[in-house]
């Protein structure tokens, strides 16, 4: 190897970070809850389902169901019939998260949903995995 590669690769190494992260760069914002009446008002709902890269119309459906409440959007805010708590709606997140986007292989976020027909599939953009989801 000549000097002038090792001098390179020295230089290239300094420049490497000393602390290497965890990897988990996916974090959801919390959500931003508002009780008004007999109303839930998610202020965050749009900014939460661009995190995810989901539309957020599956998102609100996914949460309609699960929170057994009619739900509507408005603008970039999530409005649910009824009184919830934030923690079991940031459970339900997570569920979500889990179910919809995260790769089951590589367990990274880099993933998109495609519908084929009569099924939707969640295609990893990281690793290739293409897997099938159940949409209710």
């Amino acid at each position: 190897m000549s000097d002038e590669y090792t001098k390179l690769l020295d230089s290239a190494m300094e420049k490497i970070p000393k602390k290497i992260s965890s990897g988990e760069r996916f974090e959801l914002p919390p959500i931003q809850g508002v009780r008004i009446g007999s109303k839930t008002i998610v202020q965050n709902f749009k900014e939460i389902a661009d995190t995810m890269n989901r539309d957020p119309h599956h998102l609100l459906k996914f949460l309609s169901k699960e929170l057994a409440t009619a739900a509507t959007m408005d603008a970039a805010r999530a409005i649910f019939q009824g009184v919830f708590k934030v923690e079991s709606m940031n459970r339900l997140l997570n569920i979500y998260t889990q179910r919809f986007v995260i790769c089951p292989v590589c367990k990274r976020p880099d993933t998109k949903m495609e519908k084929q027909e009569r099924y939707t599939f969640l295609v990893c953009e990281a690793c290739g995995a293409k897997s099938s989801v159940s949409v209710r």
